[in-house]
């Protein structure tokens, strides 16, 4: 299915609509374990308390709702867990339009001057009617590197992961810095060593709550793991064929693991 993505409609509403309904972050899916597909939405749109356009899936449009509650017949989901079971467009519509809600919700009122913001029409933004401060829907870009040296790689596990789970390595870009420049402080900052060879893998956006994910592999050049206090739990080389538990490829790190692995022992990816 394709998507196009709008900030409003181009022309006749369609018969029925792709409606990504949430109540605070959970999204809405049929109660009867159906998986989501286009509706007449009507009853559900009396209730939203914000509603805002996406674009259309495969020529069907495309709407994000918040609503105040589950409306019967519904129930709340988690985020991660509903698009871990949609193909990869469902996925993606799921988290614009949790980021296009959240975007909405955070920004009612100007950062600069506190007065009520506005839908602006012509693009995705509010505005402010007094100071006309604009604000977009906000990104927060972040690297991911997988340091790689012959026959190992480096993997790292946060406090907050899922027991016995190892990551490729990961932070935000700092301001001023390029994507560049925050993989090397932060492979340096998290577990003590420098690297180069840089190769760019591929990008993911990851609405937990507004992150773009731009993944590297790196060759390590030198230095010892060590771990950084608070933010790393373990770090350490694994040999190709011993590797720990990993992220599904629902996560870029997923496909960056794997992908890195079966292109080192000359393999299909798995």
């Amino acid at each position: 299915m394709s998507f196009i993505p709008a900030n409003r409609p181009s022309g006749p509403a369609t018969a029925e609509a792709w409606c990504l309904c949430f109540v605070e972050r959970d999204l809405l899916l049929p109660d009867d374990g159906s998986m989501l597909a286009p509706m007449s939405a009507g009853a559900i749109e009396e209730q939203a308390l914000a509603r805002h356009y996406l674009g259309t899936l495969a020529a069907v449009d495309c709407w994000a709702l918040a609503l105040p509650a589950a409306p019967a017949g519904w129930r709340r989901v988690p985020l991660r867990s509903a698009m871990m079971g949609f193909d990869a467009a469902l996925s993606g519509l799921a988290g614009r339009a949790a980021q296009v809600l959240e975007w909405d919700r955070t920004h009612r009122h100007c950062g600069v001057c506190g007065t009520p913001t506005q839908i602006r029409a012509t693009e995705r933004a509010r505005v402010c009617p007094a100071c006309e401060h604009i604000v977009y829907p906000r990104l927060s870009p972040a690297m991911m590197a997988l340091v790689w040296r012959p026959g190992e790689l480096l993997l790292a596990r946060s406090p907050g992961f899922v027991a016995g789970r190892y990551s490729a390595l990961a932070g935000f870009v700092e301001p001023g810095e390029s994507l560049e420049e925050c993989v090397h402080r932060e492979v340096l900052e998290e577990v003590g060593v420098t690297v180069g060879e840089l190769r760019y893998y591929g990008s993911q956006s990851w609405p937990f709550p507004h992150s773009l994910m731009v993944a590297f592999t790196a060759r390590w050049d030198g230095g010892e793991i060590r771990a950084q206090e608070g933010e790393i739990e373990d770090a350490r080389w694994f040999a190709l064929d011993a590797l720990p538990e990993i992220p599904p490829r629902f996560s870029i790190s997923g496909h960056l693991i794997r992908d890195t692995l079966a292109a080192m022992q000359g393999s299909e990816p798995r």
